[in-house]
């Protein structure tokens, strides 16, 4: 069991209560030594591990990275998205936690079983509508009140933007999110049995001047066949670097062999004034520092790659490789 870690203010009391008499430094031994147990609720079973749960952090922090690029070009205001906690809870306690009247959007993720539910606070979901709109983002709550043809702008915005959940999972799983209901009552949904395991993550949103939270309701039965991706040890294998099948190294080779690269020989160069430039006339001769019994320098991409020979094939100007330049000094 982890120990408690006090605050300066509690040390400075024990510390006055034991100088004072209040308190006897052989009662807290004797307590010490007694055996101390803990509550645990089997209602609320823990079924993921503190690894497991800083897995699907780092998914959805990703999540959040992707949402705010998309909310910002979508709305063209100031967005900002971030992980705030990640915890597991029964299903029961999560809808008892959430506003009575508020946005929930219901998604499916092929191939994996089960439904998971977004949770946008009425403030975020109506300054997003109001930016679609053209205002200003101003926040206001008539959830009741819905009208089709907000219910629908809602539906498409959310539609759209959990297309960022299938980038954010590509390390886990491929999945399909399709939205399969738009509610508002809490209490007409039934996802999974009150004591299921649910994890619950909220993100902090901040649109424009409106702040609030997205919750994002994941059962456990959704997670459960992914649960082992969701270790330390998954994260390393697939991090490790994999040897090169020799299909893909004959395909590479193949496409390294089509690449056109430019190659010209430099017969020398020379540094003249702006004054001597601008009086050049026809029949000038320009002195170049290359000596004419030394090889001219070939360039790929402008790059020195061989020493040459300048000289002629048939009726066209060529080149003879005499010897290569590796690292600034001439291999032989």
């Amino acid at each position: 069991m982890p120990e408690e870690v006090l605050s300066q203010n509690e040390i400075d009391a024990l510390l006055s209560a034991l100088s004072t008499g209040e308190m006897d430094a052989n009662e807290l031994k004797k307590e010490e030594k007694e055996k101390k147990v803990r509550v645990y609720d089997f209602k609320r079973a823990l079924r993921f591990s503190k690894d497991q749960i800083r897995s699907l952090a780092r998914i959805h922090e990703n999540f959040a990275r992707l949402l705010t690029t998309y909310f910002s070009a979508k709305l063209r205001t100031y967005v900002h998205i971030s992980v705030a906690t990640v915890d597991q809870v029964p299903y029961e306690e999560f809808i008892r936690s959430i506003p009575k009247m508020t946005i929930l959007n219901i998604y499916s993720l092929e191939p994996l079983q089960g439904r998971i539910l977004f949770e946008i606070n009425p403030n975020i979901a109506y300054a997003m509508m109001d930016r679609v709109l053209g205002g200003r983002g101003t926040s206001f709550n008539k959830v009741e009140n819905l009208t089709e043809i907000e219910t629908t702008i809602m539906s498409q915005l959310f539609e759209q933007a959990v297309e960022n959940l299938r980038d954010a999972w590509t390390s886990i799983e491929d999945i399909d999110p399709i939205l399969e209901e738009f509610e508002v009552n809490p209490q007409f949904l039934q996802m999974v049995s009150p004591n299921e395991t649910v994890v619950v993550i909220s993100l902090n949103t901040t649109i424009g001047e409106s702040s609030g939270m997205i919750n994002i309701c994941i059962p456990h039965v959704v997670l459960e066949p992914v649960i082992p991706k969701l270790s330390v040890h998954y994260w390393m294998q697939t991090q490790q670097t994999k040897e090169s099948k020799p299909e893909e190294y004959e395909a590479l080779n193949e496409s390294i062999q089509k690449a056109s690269v430019e190659a010209k020989a430099l017969l020398g160069d020379s540094s003249i004034s702006i004054e001597e430039f601008l009086q050049l006339a026809q029949g000038d001769v320009i002195q170049l520092n290359q000596p004419i019994g030394e090889p001219l320098r070939l360039c790929i991409d402008e790059e020195p790659k061989f020493l040459v020979q300048a000289g002629k094939k048939g009726k066209k100007m060529a080149v003879q490789v005499l010897d290569e330049i590796q690292g600034g000094e001439t291999k032989r």
